[in-house]
């Protein structure tokens, strides 16, 4: 499909000249004072998200030509695309249909979905059919540890989600995520286990990621030194490559297909753990939630499309205003992976310096994503959002019912959540000097009435639309991951020269590294 670049539309450039004569010097205080409906303007629900935006530095006027934008690079088109299961992951000549895993049976779909639909629920139901056997059966009742080792996608989706559902995990059952190779991590998580209570879950889609497959292999040898028995019992298999986890001695495994990319893969047979520790009817809602979101994306007019409308505040952000961070401040400790959940989610899909057609982009993509939960991050880096030099939009994350509770915890965590929102915004200028707030501080503030299966699945289903909105307007591919490669190949060829000592053709700082690591 052809499609404008961001840079090239008539609204790209009345959004610049709007920056000039209003937007660089917007102020929030100002426009609630000048507009008492602010709130219900700039504030809408979704499916099971509530998002807060009037304390960000927009108006009517940003918002229309951000739609206008969008309209203009054709997003729209863009999103049917994607939903109608095109090849929209250009460089790698792939469907992006993640969607799919979280579609009902009875979805009605393209002729082309149709059967890949079929192979999603059917290896749904026989992933979690073995959930429930691992969870229930008395065959299994001695199984007390789940160990899933896998990375990056293989790793943040499930594990973010398992933890932000504790409230929902089974009893009597621990999780534990091992991904870095760093021994430390493996060594740690294996001193707690007994071998003949634990599951290992090897994630890796083609069974050959390297980080993912070294822990196996380490986890494997522990386990048989141990005096672990019957390997196809304890190590299961999230991988399409059968033959080589058939090696390995796995027997039961489940797959997914290359249209999944890693960060949009926890919906899929990547989700075991999950539906481990919450059950298939817990894992049904979470995908629930998910297709709630989804069909919003799809149907929503633009001007009420939450997803839609984060993306162009994004963009708003990083290419006018030129905000290079966005902080993420969930004040739920359940939620406490969330931000290096999303920073996969961003960087990776984002993180790019070429449009769709290799062309090299005169505007800035991805900002940095980082954040810790509240009420720590209150005591740690907000310092720097109340008074330090750069501006960084903050994006709260808040639960309106607790379902679980101390008495007086929960209310000090919402009146913590609302004053930060509060006071970056309004800020405190009578004072002067280094107790001086300049406030006019960005921030959005998104709102679930409760913590559970479906709105995690549309929290998470509503930022992978939002990165793609984002991605889209600027005209790049957010499917693929290239930038990932070249640190593992390069990997592959320095670990001989570790052994060898062969610095031949290195530049001198690795060649110096290497010597100096070599040296007794």
């Amino acid at each position: 499909m052809s499609r404008v670049r961001c840079d090239k539309t008539a609204a790209w450039a009345k959004l610049n000249d709007l920056y000039q004569t209003q937007g660089r010097d917007f102020d929030l205080r100002q426009a609630f004072t000048a507009d008492a409906t602010r709130f219900e303007t700039f504030s809408q629900s979704a499916p099971y998200v509530f998002a807060d935006l009037s304390k960000n530095r927009i108006d009517a006027q940003t918002e229309s030509l951000l739609i206008e934008l969008a309209r203009e690079t054709g997003l729209e088109q863009h999103r049917d695309a994607m939903f109608a299961g095109e090849a929209i992951n250009r460089t790698e000549q792939r469907a992006v249909m993640h969607f799919l895993l979280r579609s009902p049976a009875d979805q009605v779909v393209s002729p082309a979905m149709a059967p890949e639909l079929l192979k999603v629920h059917a290896t749904l139901d026989s992933m979690l059919d073995f959930a429930e056997k691992i969870r229930h059966d008395a065959a299994y009742k001695d199984i007390t540890d789940i160990v899933n080792v896998g990375i990056g996608g293989s790793d943040l989706g499930p594990q973010m989600a398992v933890l932000a559902m504790q409230d929902f995990a089974i009893a009597g059952k621990r999780f534990q995520f091992v991904s870095n190779v760093d021994e430390h991590e493996l060594l740690s998580v294996l001193a707690e286990l007994k071998p003949q209570s634990t599951l290992f879950l090897v994630a890796s889609k083609t069974f050959t990621t390297p980080e993912t497959m070294l822990n196996a292999h380490s986890a494997l040898r522990w386990f048989k030194a141990s005096g672990g028995q019957d390997v196809a019992r304890h190590f299961v298999g999230l991988t399409t490559n059968l033959a080589a986890a058939k090696t390995f001695g796995i027997q039961t495994c489940f797959g997914f297909w290359d249209w999944v990319g890693g960060r949009y893969s926890l919906w899929s047979a990547i989700g075991l753990p999950i539906a481990l520790a919450i059950g298939a009817a817990g894992f049904r809602e979470l995908l629930a939630g998910a297709h709630a979101m989804d069909q919003h994306f799809q149907s929503a007019p633009l001007a009420q499309n939450l997803p839609v409308r984060l993306g162009l505040l994004d963009i708003w952000y990083r290419n006018f205003h030129g905000f290079s961070s966005r902080s993420i401040a969930p004040y739920s400790s359940a939620l406490r992976r969330l931000p290096a959940y999303l920073q996969q989610l961003e960087m990776e899909s984002n993180g790019k310096r070429v449009d769709m057609d290799g062309q090299t982009l005169p505007f800035a993509t991805a900002p940095v994503l980082w954040g810790e939960p509240g009420t720590n991050g209150q005591h740690a880096y907000f310092q720097m959002l109340h008074q330090g030099s750069s501006v960084v939009p903050v994006e709260f994350v808040a639960v309106k019912n607790a379902l679980q509770g101390m008495p007086g915890h929960h209310e000090k965590l919402i009146a913590n959540v609302l004053a930060q929102a509060q006071s970056l915004m309004v800020g405190k200028t009578d004072v002067g000097g280094h107790r001086d707030f300049p406030g006019n501080r960005p921030s959005s503030f998104l709102l679930l009435d409760a913590l559970n299966p479906r709105s995690l699945g549309a929290l998470l289903a509503l930022q992978e639309h939002r990165v793609f909105v984002s991605g889209s307007v600027w005209g790049i591919n957010s499917f693929d991951q290239w930038g990932v490669e070249l640190g593992k190949s390069l990997a592959q060829d320095i670990a001989p020269r570790l052994q060898s000592g062969d610095v031949q053709g290195l530049d001198g700082s690795t060649a110096g590294l290497l010597r100096r690591l070599r040296a007794t």
